[in-house]
């Protein structure tokens, strides 16, 4: 199974706002086994959106899209993904009363008509309630492609995710990624970070080539961090896997190690 993330919003591309939930998705896909091999970042363009899909869709089973699914004009993403599969929009009635109850809890007793258009879905589409805010999860499914529509603000996005990972995602996978990080110290009159990554690398020679688990360096300001990931059909699976290897970069790193620590 293999994914990519689409995040929609000018504000993103402005540099307005960090893009964390790419982030966060990314992290998440991860621990579910589901290979993630794009991400993108596109404005509040019904063009560029539907071509961006279309590419998306052309060489990924799934697709995960945030953003674009609020009350204004510009928030085109389910019409774009409806006319990909050839649906339409039509008023959900369940949506509408959620809507209408969330705002009512703010004092607003008068539905807009920018606000009715939350309670639009596409023909077809598993709706996922919001429990935060007003603009429902979307996953929507044709043959062996699925589309995950998900709100722009993390705090509506991280719940929602959450849910369609119960209700379908977690099903896409049979396995699961462990990884372990392992933490290297410099020598006291020389830090690590300046000596960088390459000596590191030189000592772990042939370890770096391995496939399950696979092992690669990492430079960061405090240090090198050695990255140890394996694929299991469960995280004690995964860890099994990994045993010998974290053991060998054990051996050779030695008093280097700082600490080893599981990846949450």
């Amino acid at each position: 199974m293999s994914a990519e993330i689409i995040c929609v919003g000018t504000e993103l591309l402005l540099g307005d706002i960090v893009n964390t939930n790419a982030q966060y998705i990314s992290k998440e896909m991860a621990k579910l086994g589901i290979d993630l091999y794009y991400h993108t970042v596109v404005g509040d363009n019904p063009e560029r959106l539907a071509g961006v899909m279309e590419t998306a869709l052309a060489r990924s089973s799934l697709i995960i899209i945030t953003g674009g699914l609020g009350p204004t004009k510009d928030d085109l993403t389910k019409e774009v993904v409806a006319s990909y599969f050839g649906k339409k929009l039509y008023y959900h009635e369940e949506t509408a009363k959620h809507v209408k109850a969330k705002l009512e809890s703010y004092g607003i007793f008068q539905m807009t008509d920018s606000q009715r258009k939350q309670a639009m879905v596409p023909e077809g589409a598993l709706v996922i309630p919001n429990p935060v805010g007003l603009a429902p999860g979307l996953i929507m499914v044709r043959e062996d492609k699925a589309v995950v529509m998900l709100p722009g603000p993390p705090k509506e996005m991280k719940p929602l995710f959450e849910e369609c990972c119960r209700l379908f995602i977690r099903k896409l996978s049979d396995h699961v990624f462990v990884s372990i990080n392992i933490k290297i110290k410099g020598p006291d009159e020389m830090p690590i970070s300046v000596i960088g990554e390459s000596p590191i690398a030189d000592e772990l020679g042939d370890i770096l080539d391995s496939v399950n688990p696979t092992v690669a360096t990492y430079a960061k300001e405090d240090g090198v961090l050695i990255r140890v990931t394996a694929s299991g059909k469960t995280r004690d699976e995964a860890l099994l896997i990994m045993k010998p290897t974290v053991t060998k970069i054990a051996e050779i790193l030695g008093q280097k190690i700082a600490w080893v620590r599981e990846e949450v």
